[in-house]
């Protein structure tokens, strides 16, 4: 079973309420081929919410306290993003998840890139807290862009 990011299917749960639908990853879904999941509404987020960026580092770091997750205002939310990748992890392992694709450049999701925690758009090599814990408990993980290069060459 796969895993991907409700964003990509069409759920509009994005901080600002919008979604990043793929019809590729939508086919999937609706085939079941693919269930969605939201670390972000899984850890108790709501939907708008304030954007947010690791402050200090990226995911490992704040699975391992050396970093925060912060909403633009300056609130805290880390313990939110543990939680809901927390819960990720677990609806991972539930399923028998070997591959989640995740949405690039969020605090929680991305897997290659994230936003410095500058809130002034910049981007940084490194992953969010959903994307570090999953790689750390052997699940793969791919970005969108990575996911629909690889799934070209196969008929889903």
């Amino acid at each position: 079973m796969i895993l991907i990011s409700a964003c990509l299917a069409g759920s509009e749960v994005r901080y600002n309420g919008t979604h990043c639908l793929n019809t590729k990853i939508r086919k999937l879904i609706e085939e079941n081929k693919a269930v969605t999941i939201c670390p972000e509404l899984l850890g108790g987020l709501p939907t708008p919410r304030e954007p947010a960026e690791i402050v200090g580092g990226h995911g490992e770091h704040v699975l391992d306290g050396k970093a925060r997750v912060h909403e633009k205002s300056g609130r805290d939310v880390t313990e939110l993003y543990i939680k809901g990748a927390n819960a990720a992890l677990e609806k991972a392992r539930e399923l028998k998840a070997d591959t989640v694709v995740l949405k690039e450049f969020s605090p929680s999701c991305g897997s290659r890139f994230i936003y410095n925690g500058e809130f002034k758009g910049a981007k940084i090599a490194g992953n969010g807290v959903t994307a570090a814990l999953l790689q750390r408990n052997g699940i793969q993980v791919l970005s969108e862009d990575d996911f629909l290069n690889r799934i070209q060459s196969f008929d889903y």
